[in-house]
């Protein structure tokens, strides 16, 4: 059984977490674009280099799952989390290349205890992943719901 370290009350306005990183290979890139968006640049070497990247690349959907990965391995499993109602202003600012070393920052924006569940909080985070380089490759927000260790009486 998993240990919980967090729930929603130690979540705090400007908390940040650097949840690591990670790194997709050629073929990881590949295999997912087979799958799940097989569009040329995703695929074959020589259509992207004439695309607008000029590189073979990730697709953001790969670099939103790369971050999800790291924030499940290295966050999510030792919170108290129930699940997310979804995410907002996704951006992919940068093409995600193979070998590039990808690093999660997860910042918290906001914290409110959830109107309907007085078991739950809401948490609004922001999600960057930065390259190697520095140079931020995806933005996400959104917000996550967790159990509350100390539920609100009704």
């Amino acid at each position: 059984m998993r240990e919980i370290k967090y729930y929603w009350e130690d979540m705090h306005p400007g908390d940040v977490r650097d949840l690591g990183t990670i790194s997709p290979t050629r073929e990881e890139i590949i295999a997912f674009a087979s799958q799940f968006d097989p569009q040329p640049f995703h695929l074959d070497d020589e259509a992207a280099k004439a695309s607008v990247f000029g590189a073979l690349c990730a697709s953001g959907w790969h670099t939103c799952s790369m971050a999800m990965r790291l924030m499940v391995t290295n966050f999510l499993h030792h919170a108290a989390s129930l699940g997310s109602p979804g995410l907002e202003n996704v951006k992919w600012l940068k093409p995600v290349l193979p070998g590039d070393i990808l690093r999660l920052e997860h910042s918290i924006v906001e914290t409110r205890p959830m109107s309907k569940r007085p078991d739950v909080g809401l948490v609004r985070t922001e999600w960057n992943m930065f390259n190697q380089h520095g140079d931020k490759v995806l933005h996400m927000e959104g917000w996550g719901m967790f159990r509350r260790r100390h539920p609100a009486v009704v």
